[in-house]
């Protein structure tokens, strides 16, 4: 009996210590960030670079929000392409705890009812269901792009000009 409850406090702690965790890194996610010097060359020199301050997501209460520096420089290209990626990941994620869900709740496709869900899925996969999932990432990613400029940026078609804000801007 005293086995089970050093078990329960053991655990009671442990949950306490990760709730606790991620209390801390999510204050930390609002910390402001520091503001560098600037002199009068580097003035000059930024004068150049993109406002970034204007673009979609910048707003009240943080404005534009880098806490890593990654777009310090201005460059709004960088900045583009951090944007698609970042809406690209989003995306996979999102897909990825549907998926998830759904295989927990015991779903699976045709001809894999005897894959296991989770993890241990992976070394259990036949050979045609990896192949199915290849070609499944490859027909995302190409569906995936602006269909206006042509896959992967090629730009061999007679569309106009893209609506897209952005690379990604599927409105």
């Amino acid at each position: 009996c005293s086995s089970l409850f050093h078990r329960i406090h053991s655990h009671a702690k442990m949950m306490k210590l990760a709730v606790l965790a991620t209390l801390v890194g999510s204050a930390a996610a609002f910390a402001p960030s520091p503001v560098a010097q600037t002199s009068v060359a580097q003035t000059s020199s930024s004068a150049l670079s993109a406002d970034l301050s204007k673009e979609l997501g910048a707003q009240a209460p943080l404005g534009f929000f880098d806490p890593l520096g990654c777009v310090a420089d201005g460059d709004k290209e960088n900045f583009d392409r951090l944007r698609w990626v970042e809406l690209k990941h989003g995306r996979i994620a999102m897909l990825a705890v549907v998926g998830y869900l759904v295989t927990a709740a015991g779903v699976r496709f045709p001809g894999a009812e005897d894959v296991p869900c989770g993890f241990a899925a992976l070394d259990n996969l036949p050979g045609m269901l990896w192949a199915q999932l290849i070609a499944t990432w490859a027909t995302m990613e190409a569906a995936n792009q602006d269909q206006y400029a042509a896959p992967w940026g090629l730009n061999m078609n007679s569309l106009e000009e893209s609506p897209a804000e952005f690379k990604g801007d599927f409105r």
